[in-house]
């Protein structure tokens, strides 16, 4: 035992020192800077790095005028963007959307005399990169659905997505027909680009009030992020069956029926693909999180890709998104970690999405005339939306500050309009048709005047009038009234993983 004690001793003695020493004792004797600046200057390495990496790897053809080196900027000047303009906040009121920081860094690239010719993008990497940035975010769309909020969803929530949605979008269309002098299936094509409310905007900003006790007396927060998932939805479907008909040949029945055919085809399609993810791959199976990630995310870019293939755009679309609810649906409470992983996805393809959507629109192209038009059809939308979500909620138990609270909070336009708003338009330019790529440059246009218009505002307007218009409820531990009950069903956290 003796001996035992001796060689612990002599070994514990031999034993490194696990404390630094000399220069690296120095070293950890440094102030370290706080996590602001350590955070601007890690990104900014990052930012760095990526640079030098793309250039090591590709060379010369990676130099200013060519198409990496464009991508690339564009990227981080996105990025930054985004990151800038979040700083911007008002007390009691969310910051303001970072999107629009990287549309506006987009526009800035496409924009400025010499900049403009460094930062160069390819027409069809500019496309297809868009295409895969749709197809992240109808993925995600599709995962933050909830069956069981679909099931017992209550009369209020469905006619608070249905309602506005609808008449926004037959409004546009007869207003555009006659202001932009669009073709009516143009008209209806911008009607439903225009009439998704953004969860980018609406979920933080009703997630802020939820935390502050304003409207959870009623629920007013909960219902608002409940019925947006399925207003997008029905945005998305009613405007990729438009998209059908807008380039379909043939006659107007032949064309309406070749919409009705991209419905049924993406539903099935995307039924089909979501069992099989229920099958494969098997739940014994290593890493299963990252192989059901990279098949559902495989799979829903291909379905984009393969819907502009075939000539059924529309019908890609619609696959992604019932491939993404219905996979959710097979895995339960498995899907959160897969969630978590598209979730990253999007991180990248953000910054992408809306700084490609930016550099699509060359200010010295647009004429006053079509900027005051689109704005004027874009007020009579929202006018026309917001006096629909009155209506719609006069008999759902709010008092009249709530349901004005209600009807601007359904304002805000941002993500779907940049997911969809330039599919018109990529679709002129693969026919080759001027007429065509006219009238898909109006609809973008229009769109990126209601994503810098609406977001800040509706976001602003939100944080402003929260307070003013909802009682505070302050009391935590008590159940909440008969209202709430209506629309408690719907899942926050999986509303919340669209952004």
């Amino acid at each position: 035992m003796g001996e035992d004690r001796e060689t612990q001793q002599i070994d514990t003695c031999h034993q490194p020192s696990s404390k630094p020493s000399g220069f690296f004792a120095k070293l950890q004797s440094c102030p370290k800077p706080n996590s602001f600046i350590a955070s601007v200057i890690t990104k900014a390495v990052l930012g760095a790095l990526l640079l030098g990496l793309v250039w090591a790897v590709t060379g010369p053809a990676f130099a200013p005028g060519q198409n990496l080196f464009g991508l690339v900027i564009l990227f981080l000047s996105a990025v930054c963007g985004g990151k800038l303009i979040s700083v911007f906040t008002f007390p009691n009121t969310p910051p303001v959307p970072a999107l629009l920081g990287m549309l506006l860094a987009g526009v800035v690239l496409r924009n400025v005399p010499y900049v403009t010719d460094s930062v160069y993008i390819d027409q069809n990497w500019s496309s297809a990169l868009r295409n895969v940035a749709l197809a992240v975010i109808l993925t995600r769309a599709g995962l933050g659905l909830n069956g069981s909020a679909l099931h017992h969803l209550k009369a209020v929530c469905m006619r608070v997505a249905v309602g506005p949605c609808v008449v926004e979008a037959c409004t546009v269309a007869v207003v555009g027909h006659f202001l932009l002098e669009l073709p009516w299936i143009w008209s209806f094509l911008l009607g439903f680009v225009l009439a998704a409310v953004s969860p980018a905007v609406v979920v933080p900003s009703m997630l802020l009030l939820q935390t502050q006790g304003y409207g959870v007396q009623k629920g007013i927060p909960t219902l608002l992020m409940a019925a947006g998932s399925f207003d997008d939805i029905l945005a998305i479907t009613g405007f990729t069956t438009c998209l059908g008909i807008a380039f379909g040949t043939g006659s107007t029945w032949m064309n309406i029926g070749k919409g009705v055919l991209e419905v049924v085809g993406g539903i099935l399609a995307g039924g089909i693909l979501g069992i099989l993810l229920y099958f494969i791959p098997s739940t014994n199976q290593a890493d299963v999180v990252l192989l059901r990630s990279c098949l559902l995310m495989g799979l829903s870019v291909f379905s984009v890709f393969a819907g502009h293939a075939v000539g059924l755009a529309g019908a890609g679309g619609l696959c992604t998104l019932v491939l993404a609810f219905i996979s959710g649906l097979s895995w339960a409470e498995q899907k959160a970690p897969v969630a978590a992983v598209v979730s990253r996805f999007w991180d990248v393809c953000q910054p992408l999405l809306f700084g490609l959507i930016g550099a699509e629109i060359n200010i010295s192209s647009l004429s006053v005339y079509t900027v005051g038009l689109g704005v004027a059809t874009l007020s009579v939308g929202l006018l026309v939306r917001m006096s629909m979500t009155f209506i719609v909620v006069l008999f759902a138990g709010f008092n009249v500050k709530e349901k004005i609270f209600i009807s601007l909070a359904w304002m805000p336009k941002a993500t779907v309009q940049a997911a969809i708003g330039s599919m018109a338009l990529d679709t002129a330019h693969s026919t080759g048709d001027e007429q065509l790529q006219y009238y898909g440059m109006e609809v973008l246009t229009v769109a990126v005047l209601a994503i810098l218009i609406t977001a800040p505002v509706g976001a602003l307007i939100i944080g402003l009038t929260g307070p003013k218009l909802l009682q505070k409820y302050t009391t935590t531990h008590q159940h909440i009234n008969t209202q709430d009950q209506r629309v408690k069903t719907c899942d926050i956290g999986s509303l919340e993983s669209k952004l």
